[in-house]
């Protein structure tokens, strides 16, 4: 059974690239492509790269086109689409690279997606400053003291509680025009989250 993805797409690249062995399948958007080459990622490790590919062109592309999945629906972004193949393979984990960055609106679209498919795939974002996802009802954080620590509605996240943080809730709710958890920290180094209903996007800074 598979375990777990490695998927880059097309925000700001990372300044350090992880470690492909941890994965069973690695992959990218056909923009990240561009990055993974200019960082002199080992481009025999990718699985697939997964676009339109209206900007490729090069010898690059010619060594490694058996690994290029057309998908030119245009009315599904790069990873919405990546993650469909993904999920068609099997994996139920996925860590994605290059979700935020750069202009705004594809960051919060990236979001949207992943909140799209999050009773369909683990999606865990990483970028230079924080791990993000979406949290389960019950949560458990270890080994984080000292960490910030943010709780972001989507757009609401009813009767939570905290144990370990700074500013602790208790049988709170979040709601993202009316009152928004950002930039608490963890007190101690196993912090417990609990809420009963909606949606939440926790941030655990690196």
């Amino acid at each position: 059974m598979p375990d777990k993805a490695l998927l880059f797409i097309n925000g700001i690249p990372p300044a350090h690239l992880p470690e492909t062995e941890d994965y069973s399948l690695v992959a990218c958007s056909d923009g990240a492509f561009h990055y993974l080459k200019e960082k002199n990622f080992p481009l025999d490790k990718l699985d697939f790269i997964s676009g339109d590919f209206d900007s490729h062109s090069g010898s690059d592309e010619d060594i490694y086109h058996e690994k290029f999945i057309f998908t030119p629906d245009q009315d599904k972004t790069d990873f919405e689409k990546s993650l469909e193949i993904i999920k068609v393979k099997g994996f139920k984990k996925v860590d994605v690279y290059g979700g935020s960055g750069g202009e705004m609106d594809h960051f919060l679209g990236n979001l949207t997606t992943a909140f799209l498919f999050k009773n369909k795939l683990e999606i865990t974002f990483y970028d230079e400053f924080s791990t993000y996802f979406f949290s389960p009802n019950h949560l458990v954080l270890e080994n984080v003291k000292g960490k910030m620590i943010s709780l972001y509605p989507f757009p609401a996240a009813e009767k939570i509680s905290t144990q370990g943080l700074n500013w602790p809730l208790t049988k709170e709710d979040l709601i993202l025009t009316q009152k928004i958890g950002t930039r608490n920290f963890a007190s101690e180094d196993r912090v417990i989250i609990d809420f009963e209903s909606g949606d939440l996007v926790v941030f655990v800074g690196i």
